[in-house]
Order: structure tokens, then C-alpha cells, then sequence
């Protein structure tokens, strides 16, 4: 019989207790792989998720694969859609910092502040933002970004079977959540920036709570090097590969520690700063390695840093109102939560109800229908964890917004998955796709 590449080959059958059994001879596997080698290629199509863990969630990776290499590499999104940016044409600008924090749910406070900062900027009220507020931001803000590093560093060490560094990271992520959930009322999803300050002063205890973190944090930040930064199996995984260079960066437009492991310092927090961030004494970590160990690198250095604002935040907090004063604006910040959490306190509605009429019906009216918000149109950018988060809002001078759209660094940074893992290895997209740090709520909103 004849194999259709090399000579043919003969068989010689014979009967035994088990059956039928041949004895092929001949053909010769040099001649065999030659032949192979001389054929038209055939390549692989493989779909990488979108349910697999290691495409970061709803992430459908399309990968071409000549044997172990990508040959060409695509992202598939929308798996995650919620239409975000839609659903707050119909809703008033207070509630629409419920929507933006469940975009990049890993980063909610940068999705409220940046929304807050643009409609501020509608209603020229930026400057009347009180100091207490801003600095309440500034803190909640650096925490997120620590909380993030460590989602990003925890889920690549796992994927990369380090699951040692999943368990720290983890670990001190949780003492985070458990600060924001005594802030907020909420690990995750929080509404608290509102628009012209903040949804509620710190409680009591929040302030020694930051204090005990920062302590502990710091003591357990150097176990992350001692883990991974030197370790010759977790280097030889991760050096040069997901490999792109400034010039790459700059052309598909990668902000965040992906440019910054690039060797370019550029940070909104110091190029243009917002909410006091220049009065802050902080540095921009950056690496020259271009690849994912050098994202590692700049990840776990720029939380060093966030502890240092952190400690600066809370040097600085005095006493004073957390809402601008207008009080055609100023809801719902300045109310007390009742005893089960949340709404009005029992005090502020009889304070309502007692006043006037007239104090009811604004109160009712700016509940249910919102300000308004003079027309025009504003764009406002913070440094997210990822990188750029911009808003652009527009108003036609109504009580909800006409069009709000966010540039979401997760979204952007996701266009160079191409560049970094076509031409190499199948199991090195998944080191390059971790380096990346997309989470899919920010891409598909």
C-alpha cells in the first residue's frame, strides 16, 4: 500500500488471539519528511477562548499556529457587551456614575472620577470641588491602582502555574476591598465620586484602617521580589516575550506600563496633572526591556509609589464638606445613611419634610429628574492603572447626557496583542495577553 508521500510499503498480515495484526516494512522516514517538507504548508486555526481562563475573561483570541508559532494572531470582542455608554442617554447625570463603575470593574473609582471630571468641567464647577473631596479621590484612587497591580500580577503569575504569587496577591488585594467596602459600602461597583465631590464623608476608623494597610503592605511588598523579580523560571518565562518597543507603543497608541516599560516617563498624573497631583512627591517607574517582565517590573514599582501618595493623602486630610455647595447640585452627598446602610437618614428626611414645601419639591425634582447641565461638550483624563482613561462628555443642555464615551485603556492597549505574539510561540500569548492586563468590561462597554 502506498502512504501518498513516500515509496511504497509492504505489510504482511497474520492471525493471532487478539486479532489481525501487520508487519509493515520499508520507507524510509528521511525520504517521508523531505517529501512532507516539499508540500503545500498547513496551517492551524485555534480559537483561544472566549470561556478560557487565560484570555482574561470574555476575550476570544483567533490564533493561526504553524506548528508552536503564531503566524498571525486577532482579537474577537463583545462577548461581555453591556452597552454602558447607551444606557446613560436615559439616565441622569448622578446616576450615571453607577453605570461607568462597572466598566474597567477592576479600576471603578478611575471610571467615576474621570465621568465626575468631565461633567465638572460642563458645569464649570472644577474649581469649587472641595480640597477634602479631591484628596478623599486622590487616596481611593492610589488603592485602586494597587488593588489593580495586584489582579494583574496575581492571574499572570497563575497562568504562568506561579501560583504562590496568586495567593499573595490576593491576600493583600483583600485588605483593600475591605477598605473601600468601610468607605463605600461596596467592594466593587462603588458610585461614590458624584458629581461635585463624593457620595458621603470617610466613616470613622477609615483613616487608621488606610494607615494599618499602608504598614502592612509595606512589609509584604518585598515578598513579590523574593518570589518572582529573581526567579530564573519566572525570568526565562517572561523576558522577551510579548516584546513592542516605543516606536510600536506610540503607533498603536499603548499608554500605561506597557509604554512605560518601553522607557517612555509618560503619566497623566505629571504631563497633565488633575485633582492637585502636582503637589504630590512621586516618581514614574519605567523599564527598557520592552517585554512582559518589564511591565512586571514597572507594575510592582509603581505600587511602592502609590504607598507614598497614600501617605501623603492622609496627611493632608482636614476637615471640611466632601460636595460643592450649590445645592442644586449637592445630592446626594450630604446625607446620612439610615441604619440598614444606604438611602436617607431618618434625620434628613424630617429635616426635608419640615423646612418647607418648597425644600420637598426641589428635593423630589432633583432626585427624580437631575440637574441640568449647561450644553456643550468636555473631555477629562486620569492615568488609570492601565494607562489613558478619557471621557468625552457631551450635553444638549438637558438633565441626562447626550453622549458620553470613554477611551478605556484596556480597549486601545488590546491592539497591540498582534504585535506581541505574532511570530511566536502559542503558549507565550498567553504571558503576552496577561503583560497587557485587559479587563473586558472596559473594552466592550
Amino acid at each position: 500500500m502506498t502512504n501518498g508521500y513516500a515509496s511504497p510499503q509492504q505489510a504482511e498480515e497474520r492471525e493471532t488471539t487478539e486479532g489481525k495484526v501487520f508487519t509493515v516494512t520499508g520507507g524510509d522516514w528521511d525520504e517521508l519528511a523531505e517529501t512532507v517538507g516539499k508540500s503545500d504548508d498547513e496551517r492551524i486555526i485555534v480559537n483561544m477562548g472566549p470561556q478560557h481562563p487565560s484570555t482574561h475573561g470574555v476575550l476570544r483570541l483567533i490564533l493561526e499556529i504553524d506548528g508552536e508559532t503564531v503566524t498571525e494572531a486577532r482579537s474577537g470582542i463583545g462577548y461581555l457587551h453591556t452597552g454602558i455608554e447607551k444606557n446613560m442617554e436615559y439616565r441622569t447625570w448622578v446616576q450615571g456614575s453607577t453605570f461607568v463603575t462597572r466598566m474597567d470593574y477592576l479600576t471603578p473609582l478611575f471610571n467615576e472620577t474621570a465621568y465626575c471630571m468631565a461633567v465638572e468641567k460642563l458645569l464649570g464647577i472644577t474649581d469649587q470641588v472641595p480640597d477634602r473631596a479631591t484628596v478623599i479621590r486622590v487616596l481611593l484612587m492610589e488603592l485602586n491602582r494597587i488593588s489593580s497591580h495586584l489582579v494583574c500580577i496575581a492571574t499572570g503569575g497563575m497562568e504562568l502555574g506561579a501560583t504562590t504569587i496568586m495567593i499573595y496577591g490576593f491576600r493583600d488585594r483583600e485588605m483593600i476591598l475591605d477598605i473601600l467596602e468601610l468607605i463605600t459600602g461596596l467592594r466593587m461597583n462603588h458610585a461614590y465620586v458624584r458629581v461635585g465631590g463624593l457620595a458621603q464623608d470617610l466613616p470613622p476608623g477609615a483613616i487608621d484602617q488606610v494607615r494599618e494597610f499602608v504598614k502592612t503592605f509595606r512589609k509584604n511588598l518585598p515578598e513579590y521580589d523574593k518570589l518572582a523579580t529573581g526567579n530564573p523560571i519566572f525570568k526565562g518565562r517572561m523576558q522577551d516575550v510579548g516584546y513592542l518597543d516605543l516606536t510600536g507603543c506610540m503607533a498603536l497608541g499603548a499608554t500605561g506600563p506597557i509604554l512605560r516599560a518601553a522607557g517612555l516617563p509618560h503619566d497623566l498624573r505629571k504631563s497633565d496633572p488633575y485633582c492637585g497631583y502636582e503637589t504630590y512627591d512621586f516618581d514614574i517607574p519605567t523599564a527598557d526591556t520592552c517585554d512582559s517582565y518589564g511591565r512586571f517590573l514597572v507594575r510592582l514599582a509603581e505600587m511602592h509609589e502609590s504607598l507614598r501618595i497614600v501617605e501623603q493623602c492622609l496627611d493632608r486630610l482636614a476637615p471640611g464638606p466632601v460636595m460643592v455647595e450649590d445645592k442644586k447640585i449637592a445630592w446626594p452627598a450630604q446625607l446620612a445613611l439610615g441604619p440598614d446602610g444606604m438611602g436617607n437618614s431618618l434625620d434628613h428626611i424630617k429635616k426635608i419634610m419640615g423646612t418647607s414645601m418648597e425644600a420637598l419639591i426641589h428635593h423630589f425634582k432633583l432626585v427624580t429628574e437631575g440637574f441640568r447641565v449647561p450644553a456643550g461638550q468636555a473631555y477629562a483624563a486620569v492615568e488609570s492603572a492601565k494607562g489613558e482613561l478619557g471621557v468625552h462628555a457631551v450635553s444638549d443642555g438637558g438633565t441626562r447626557p447626550y453622549r458620553v464615551h470613554f477611551r478605556d485603556p484596556s480597549f486601545t492597549n488590546l491592539q497591540s496583542m498582534a504585535a506581541m505574539c505574532e511570530g511566536g510561540q502559542v503558549a507565550d500569548v498567553i504571558v503576552a495577553v496577561a503583560s497587557i492586563d485587559p479587563v473586558m468590561g472596559g473594552v466592550d462597554r
